[in-house]
């Protein structure tokens, strides 16, 4: 069958209009095209400059280090180390059996426990496998030529002294950022600023070229703390051997200079090693002498006779009757280790008479009691800057009743801090004024605040004196060829609102007692065993330290041609408050 060309089923034609639009759509998107193209190109090229960039261009940080922590004669308790991470991207990562292996053994890492980082089912592709390598292995393991594993530099903290200062200093964690102590303190001073700089990579994240610098990186300040090293060390290795041979659950001891407030000295125990840090507890980390509160017992009567010398109520030589060591106020009977029917003033602080301080107290308004407290730093941080600092607890005054301005005479009632009880002694070594403390070493000595009269500390200090005679509560405290001034503290401990049989044992003391330079305040935690008294634990750790201590100071005597009297055996009678 012949079909002609002009047949009705194969003469398709556009209408006119249809024909026209379809013209005008494809003009006008190859002209939407063109000037796309031209705004790209002509007018908007940095958008496309950018969008190539984001696949090889890479800003990366330049870790800053870490300023050095120093003693106050140079020597480093802490440093800043050259150290690199190890991290991958997770979906770019191919690797071998053997490479496994190997990786996983540089790592010191468990096979098994490098497969579950590298899958990490949904935490997202980039994992750290490791920080804080030492270039040497890191090195090894690049040398691996495992795609998709890269390393980072940075710095890792280092820590001389060990345990000796782990308390003080602290540490940092894995980003070099302080966690405790100093680091932790004066962070932003150690920590400097990270720089950056642009640079390009490749696909496996090799950089190729080095572009530009960013930002300079801006090393942390060196921090000089007030710290001796070798004082240090020796309140370390006296306290740890106090701690042991006592059988105490913990200890702490504080060194000042009394003419400066700087700190000499701080040490607690238990300790840990801030080097090793994999398996800490929290009773291993805390800075007892800082962070802890007890109830002072009777380091506290000093302030106590302070204040009634202040008020006019008493002079040394007047006379206090103790009633056979025995007081009833109430329903409640306070009573002394040791009973006197009567004693002078100076013979309270001597025999630590729990009635003698009472009585004078109850001569005092209340206020005037809290006063005095409060003006030597009780109730209040310390403002070290120290982290975790603690106030203490000192009762409003208007609250008090008879009984309990009786026992907080003598220490019970109201908490401190070592440290607090530390700074507060130094008014009788300084002739009644309180002093800031410093961790930081100090060129010009702070001025002071006048608490007391410089008479009143002078005739307490007298008084101080007495503890370490042999009739005192402790002459374990003497120091041969010098004068001392001290006073021991025993004291229960409250566990579940109650007094139960557990002490904490101090003693806090300051010699040459002529010319006062260097103060000791001691605290054993539970001691075991029936030696639990202030004059006998915590005394003989003062005497080891002090005379250690002003000999390594080259502080003259004051007393040469002394001689040390005979402790009071263990177990002996000691006029103590328990």
């Amino acid at each position: 069958m012949n079909v002609g060309v002009n047949s009705s089923r194969l003469n398709l034609r556009l209408d006119g209009w249809r024909s026209r639009l379809l013209l005008i759509a494809l003009v006008s998107c190859f002209a939407g095209l063109v000037g796309r193209a031209a705004w790209l190109q002509g007018f908007h090229a940095g958008f496309l400059q950018q969008k190539g960039e984001e696949r090889y261009s890479r800003v990366i940080e330049m870790p800053a280090s870490r300023g050095i922590i120093r003693d106050r004669n140079g020597q480093p308790l802490a440093i800043s180390t050259p150290a690199e991470s190890i991290w991958a991207s997770r979906e770019d990562v191919e690797l071998s059996p053997a490479q496994s292996k190997s990786l996983a053994g540089l790592l010191h890492m468990d096979p098994r426990e490098l497969a579950q980082r590298l899958n990490g089912g949904g935490r997202g592709n980039f994992v750290y496998l490791r920080r804080q390598v030492t270039p040497e292995v890191a090195q090894q393991i690049m040398d691996l030529k495992i795609s998709g594993l890269f390393q980072q530099h940075g710095f890792h903290r280092a820590y001389p002294k060990g345990e000796e200062t782990a308390h003080l200093v602290g540490f940092t964690d894995a980003d070099d950022h302080g966690q405790e102590g100093v680091e932790l303190a004066y962070q932003k001073d150690l920590g400097g600023s990270a720089g950056a700089r642009r640079v390009i990579k490749d696909r496996a994240g090799h950089i190729i070229e080095d572009v530009e610098s960013i930002r300079v990186p801006r090393p942390g300040q060196d921090i000089a703390l007030s710290v001796d090293g070798r004082i240090q060390h020796l309140a370390y290795r006296e306290l740890r051997n106090a701690v042991m041979v006592h059988r105490a659950k913990a200890g702490a001891v504080v060194i000042l200079d009394t003419q400066t407030g700087e700190v000499l000295a701080l040490a607690n125990y238990p300790d840990y090693d801030p080097n090793n840090r994999e398996h800490l507890s929290g009773a291993q980390l805390r800075n007892r002498a800082i962070t802890d509160t007890f109830e002072p017992g009777s380091t506290l009567k000093p302030f106590t006779i302070a204040t009634a010398l202040e008020a006019g109520k008493v002079t040394p030589n007047t006379v206090i009757p103790t009633g056979g060591g025995q007081m009833t106020i109430g329903t409640s009977t306070i009573r002394d280790t040791h009973p006197f029917a009567s004693l002078t003033v100076a013979q309270v602080i001597q025999h630590s008479s729990n009635v003698g301080a009472a009585r004078i107290a109850l001569t005092l308004p209340s206020e005037t009691l809290w006063n005095m407290f409060t003006d030597v730093g009780f109730g209040q941080t310390p403002k070290l800057g120290f982290p975790g600092e603690a106030g203490g607890r000192v009762r409003p005054f208007r609250s008090w009743k008879p009984i309990e301005q009786a026992t907080m005479s003598y220490g019970n009632g109201i908490s401190v801090s070592l440290i607090q009880l530390a700074r507060a002694y130094t008014i009788f070594a300084n002739g009644g004024q309180l002093r800031p403390l410093s961790l930081t070493r100090v060129s010009t000595p702070p001025s002071g605040r006048q608490v007391i009269s410089s008479q009143t500390a002078r005739q307490v200090t007298d008084m101080l004196e007495l503890v370490v005679k042999p009739e005192g509560t402790a002459p374990a405290a003497q120091v041969k060829g010098y004068r001392v001034a001290g006073k021991t503290g025993t004291a229960h401990k409250v566990v579940g609102g109650r007094y139960a049989n557990r002490y904490v044992a101090s003693f806090v003391g300051f010699a040459p007692a002529s010319a006062p330079r260097v103060l000791i305040a001691i605290m054993i935690d539970e001691p075991a065993g029936s030696s639990y008294y202030g004059g006998l634990v915590a005394a003989p750790v003062f005497s080891a330290l002090m005379g250690n201590v002003l000999q390594m100071l080259a502080v003259p005597p004051d007393d040469p041609n002394s001689s040390l009297f005979d402790a009071p055996a263990a177990g002996a009678g000691s006029a103590e408050d328990t």
